[in-house]
């Protein structure tokens, strides 16, 4: 189901932005047409530099990964955590898979979370073995190194990022890419900025192999460390949809290494027709994440700038996330009205923040939990909460459009619960096929 929303150009929404956009392209342009002069007659200059000379493109995040402080348990194991320090003289191999493509790419980094500066000592972008996710081989001859503002290495600062220089890698739409990092001093913390749930394998192993073909021996672990995006440069009319969720964006009920998520298989139905295959998708999203507090990762609310409103290339917002929130609120009738309505406000403060940007919003039903162990509860107290919040996401006409998941995934017979052969088994999470109809629940024509 999708309702329009009083978004842009609809009435309470934002005056005329149509016009302001329209000024910015003009501006743009007249820019880029300088830009693209002065890197023809002067080689190496700024234009050159970050890519952008080339005319008629932009940068667009391709893929995402929500930076967060690493738990114990999802710590690199030893010896590649030691008291205090964190991958000394080791390397780091991980894979990803973007959604669109283009003739260049480059990286983000992030110390967002890090107990100290962390320094990259060497870096690079390769074509791993058969096009994997998940593999520690790379396709001889696809290596390519990385560089910072023409740095071979760089020391990212508490609480920062470091953005690399584009590196001509022609990157096919839905491809695989391998990163690999290598620290010789290694991060003086065992705070870290990762992204535990990764659902992809990625591999450690001691000493400088950037730029190995393969790492025998190396240590396999299934989590992401520091990457934070992967950016293309392609043609003006690609543009992003950012994804702010929890678990069930996150994948979990997912294949390790089969990149099942909803996202991931909206990018596919997205890319299978030539009206929505300049779509890229990028997931913001994590375990335990929620809107209103500090969880896994911090809340939605605190995260909105550095996951939306600063990513690449993003024209859209699609918000699905609340459901840890009401299910670690108390169930009492009092907690959980108090817990709805501050959501239904964290959704108004997220279409605000977001149409300021120029964004279009569309929020998406919470799925039902009925049976979970943690969250049900029997007086059905958490239920009204979705149920309240549900029916102001269906009917308020805050968001551009409403994204039904409640429908796709709920039991028509027992409403308050998952479709059996979606459930993953705990009346929560999704399994593939579950997250398949998730993705068929998104109507390609939010994107054209």
């Amino acid at each position: 189901m999708v309702s329009a929303g009083a978004g842009p150009g609809a009435p309470g929404g934002r005056l005329f932005p149509s016009v302001g956009r329209i000024l910015r392209l003009a501006m743009v342009a007249a820019l880029g047409a300088a830009t693209v002069t002065i890197g023809s007659v002067m080689a190496g200059g700024i234009g050159d530099a970050d890519g952008t000379s080339v005319p008629g493109g932009r940068w667009v995040a391709t893929w995402t990964a929500m930076p967060q402080l690493t738990e114990p348990g999802n710590m690199p194991p030893a010896p590649y955590t030691q008291e205090g320090l964190v991958l000394a003289d080791s390397t780091l191999r991980q894979t990803v898979r973007v959604s669109v493509g283009g003739p260049r790419v480059r990286l983000r980094l992030s110390n967002a979370f890090g107990g100290a500066p962390l320094p990259i000592t060497r870096a690079s972008v390769a074509l791993p073995d058969g096009g994997r996710a998940g593999v520690s081989a790379i396709q001889p001859g696809s290596t390519r190194p990385v560089t910072f503002s023409g740095r071979t290495s760089a020391v990212v600062p508490v609480g920062a990022q470091v953005v690399s220089d584009p590196l001509d890698l022609p990157t096919a739409p839905g491809s695989v890419l391998a990163v690999t990092v290598y620290l010789a001093e290694g991060q003086a913390s065992t705070d870290i900025t990762s992204h535990p749930g990764s659902r992809t394998t990625s591999y450690l192993v001691t000493g400088n192999q950037v730029e190995a073909a393969d790492l025998p021996g190396a240590v396999p672990v299934d989590h992401w460390y520091f990457l934070s995006g992967v950016e293309v440069w392609t043609k003006r009319t690609t543009a992003a949809v950012a994804v702010l969720g929890d678990s069930l964006t996150d994948g979990r009920g997912s294949t390790t290494n089969a990149n099942n998520r909803w996202p991931d298989q909206l990018f596919d139905r997205l890319r299978a027709d030539h009206r929505t295959d300049g779509v890229a998708v990028g997931n913001q999203a994590a375990g335990g994440n929620r809107v209103l507090n500090d969880g896994l990762g911090p809340n939605a609310l605190g995260r909105l700038d550095r996951d939306v409103l600063a990513q690449s290339g993003v024209n859209w917002l699609i918000v699905f996330e609340g459901v840890n929130d009401i299910g670690t609120a108390a169930a009492t009738q009092a907690a959980q009205k108090q817990v709805a309505d501050d959501l239904i406000f964290a959704f108004d403060q997220m279409v605000t923040r977001a149409h300021a940007q120029d964004l279009r919003v569309y929020g998406a039903t919470l799925t039902p939990f009925g049976g979970n162990a943690n969250y049900d509860d029997p007086d059905g107290y958490r239920e009204a909460a979705r149920q309240a919040v549900n029916e102001w996401i269906r009917t308020s006409g805050r968001f551009d459009a409403v994204i039904d998941f409640d429908r796709a995934a709920r039991d028509p017979g027992q409403p308050r619960r998952l479709r059996p052969a979606y459930d993953v088994g705990d009346g929560l999470h999704l399994n593939p096929a579950g997250y398949q109809a998730l993705a068929a629940a998104v109507p390609a024509r939010l994107f054209r």
